[in-house]
């Protein structure tokens, strides 16, 4: 994809910070060395007390006081302090990225999801995201994130997060919407929150088949990738010990505050697929089907379907 000049519109990069001395100066020099030169730095640090707060401090002598902001975050986890970024008074720009202390950005990283997000009507929520290429600590490449193919929508958001939050970037109709639901609401994660919000709010949601993030794997990642068997298998036990279900319940309840402002269509999958988890297994599978939830893979839906007749969703 050829890139275009959008050097006039500016990036606030939303980083959160926990411990990161390890690997922050990796992500802080990829940043730096974006081909996308109009950004600012917003950092929300959750309490380190290793060289985080030491590091943050060079970087933001070097780059200058205007461009790298250190705050303190809300201690509640990790996506408590993307969403207390997302939503921070005084943090403005024409776009939005969330960004994790320990991965790697591409060079164009910024540039490739602008060069999408220019393209939507500014009045529309748009939210870029994709895949990752995943790598170890020593930043040695292992493989990628699974491949999805299917159209991201709210019908599958419901069930699926398709990309991680170290992948996206949204622009301020998007925010708006993050900002009415607040930093306080009780979500799975940043990242399926932001996917649920735009796509039920009627907004646009590109997911990029080129891997733009390094996204590194080790001994202290939140959250870290499987191989497709181990994922498949873990996933397996999470919907038999209703930890799927878990997720489900914390998702549909923070969406009851924003169901006023999603599209007629997504209104109604929402309220389907809500009957169908407490309906009778006949009513329970035509209501799933009027809802259109599904998942990116034959083996995700094979798992959804399972799940529903466990009553596990």
């Amino acid at each position: 994809m050829r890139l275009a000049d959008r050097s006039s519109n500016s990036i606030a990069i939303l980083l959160c910070t926990m411990q990161g001395q390890r690997f922050l100066r990796e992500q802080l020099d990829s940043i730096v060395r974006q081909t996308h030169r109009n950004w600012t730095i917003w950092v929300s640090d959750d309490g380190s007390n290793d060289d985080t707060h030491t590091i943050l401090s060079e970087y933001r002598t070097n780059l200058g006081d205007s461009r790298l902001f250190v705050h303190s975050g809300p201690s509640d986890g990790f996506a408590a302090n993307f969403l207390s970024l997302a939503c921070k008074a005084g943090v403005s720009a024409d776009f939005y990225a969330f960004a994790d202390q320990d991965d790697v950005w591409e060079v164009d990283k910024l540039a490739l999801a602008l060069n999408w997000l220019q393209t939507v009507p500014s009045h529309l929520p748009a939210l870029y995201c994709g895949r990752t290429r995943i790598v170890d600590a020593k930043n040695q490449d292992i493989g990628f994130s699974p491949l999805f193919t299917k159209p991201p929508c709210f019908a599958n958001a419901l069930v699926e997060n398709i990309a991680g939050g170290n992948t996206m970037m949204f622009n301020n109709a998007a925010r708006r919407f993050l900002c009415k639901a607040g930093p306080e609401v009780k979500v799975v994660s940043h990242d399926w929150w932001t996917y649920l919000i735009v796509a039920g709010c009627g907004g646009r949601v590109f997911y990029d088949l080129t891997p733009m993030v390094r996204y590194r794997q080790h001994d202290t990642n939140l959250i870290g990738f499987k191989s497709s068997w181990s994922a498949s298998m873990t996933r397996l036990r999470m919907l038999f010990y209703g930890r799927f279900q878990h997720w489900n319940d914390i998702n549909l309840e923070a969406l009851k505050t924003m169901r006023q402002h999603l599209t007629p269509e997504n209104k109604f999958a929402l309220d389907e697929f809500l009957k169908a988890r407490n309906s009778p297994f006949i009513a329970r599978q035509i209501r799933l089907r009027r809802s259109g939830i599904h998942r990116q893979t034959v083996l995700g839906n094979i798992g959804l379907f399972v799940a529903s007749i466990f009553k596990k969703l």
